[in-house]
């Protein structure tokens, strides 16, 4: 497909588009990145992706758990092989495991676990009390108040549709951080209808659960993402899917980071339909490296905001 062609879809399109892998042999998958990427392939593509491998070698079960390693920087310039190994089938769980491959070493690596569907004993933590996204400034409106801040060489990137929509709760100024208590709340969806297909709709949620999650173990420091004096990753990700969910309806992602020690960051989520069901849970630890001075004004030179593989 054509750049051009690819281009006039929309950013939900583009993102389905991404998640639709080729199969180039029995268990391998052949994934790729968006041409605006320059630095480092974001984590939730890697992720979405790789469930997406893993979930088209299993038929009648859907992915429970997902447990994932960020081995190095994906290159956004070339495409992702992701090898599945079918690790196990029995009567009512399949295992399996993806190694995503670049330049002849894994980057990244992921167990995920799928169950046939049973009923069982039920109970959740049930969702703080919070305004409707309605209530909130969309995520343009957002984006806009902001644009001047950016160096005119990143605006256009920063200002882009995108296929994920995020509405805080309580957002605070993303270039001047401000300590506060390592605690957020975001509404988040995908901006366009999705396929009435399960998998997809956890592939996507995959994908948008890497964008906020390590923002919040950065905010008892009073650092924001744009801040050129931390380096940040993705280190491990992991999901739980509860209930079944549409990732294209507004759901709420409760965050909080218990603890940051040795240059990282811990961080869970709990995601909320909008009636209240809690569909997934989510932990994370990141890499928050507090760089050198020398480090520091060479990133100021060359690296956009997106730097750190943010999307």
């Amino acid at each position: 497909m054509s750049d051009d062609s690819l281009h006039a879809r929309s950013p939900v399109e583009q993102l389905i588009a991404l998640l639709d892998l080729e199969a180039i042999e029995v268990n391998v998958f052949r994934g790729t990145s968006p041409k605006d990427r320059s630095q480092r392939v974001f984590g939730g593509q890697v992720l979405g992706q790789a469930l997406v491998a893993a979930s088209r070698t299993v038929d009648a079960r859907t992915c429970h758990s997902l447990h994932a390693y960020f081995l190095v920087p994906g290159d956004p310039k070339v495409p992702i092989l992701y090898e599945v190994d079918r690790s196990r089938d029995g009567s009512s769980f399949s295992s399996r495991r993806v190694v995503a491959v670049q330049h002849g070493r894994q980057i990244f690596h992921m167990s995920v676990s799928f169950q046939a569907g049973e009923p069982g004993l039920e109970h959740q933590i049930d969702p703080p009390d919070v305004p409707a996204p309605e209530a909130l400034p969309s995520e343009e409106d957002f984006r806009r108040k902001y644009a001047d801040r950016v160096p005119p060489e990143y605006r256009e990137h920063f200002l882009r549709k995108r296929p994920i929509e995020l509405r805080a709760i309580d957002r605070g100024d993303i270039f001047r951080g401000e300590k506060r208590p390592p605690l957020q709340a975001v509404w988040v969806r995908a901006t366009g209808a999705l396929p009435p297909d399960v998998a997809l709709h956890q592939c996507v949620l995959a994908y948008a659960s890497d964008m906020t999650l390590l923002d919040t173990a950065l905010l008892p420091h009073g650092i924001s993402w744009f801040d050129k004096r931390i380096q940040l990753a993705s280190l491990d990700h992991a999901m739980w899917f509860h209930h079944p969910f549409r990732a294209d309806e507004w759901l709420l992602y409760v965050q909080d980071s218990p603890s940051a020690s040795g240059a990282r960051g811990f961080s869970r989520g709990l995601i909320y339909s909008r009636d209240g069901k809690l569909v997934a849970s989510v932990a994370q630890e990141g890499l928050m490296r507090v760089r050198s001075r020398t480090a520091e004004i060479g990133i100021q030179k060359n690296s956009p905001p997106s730097a750190c593989g943010k999307e």
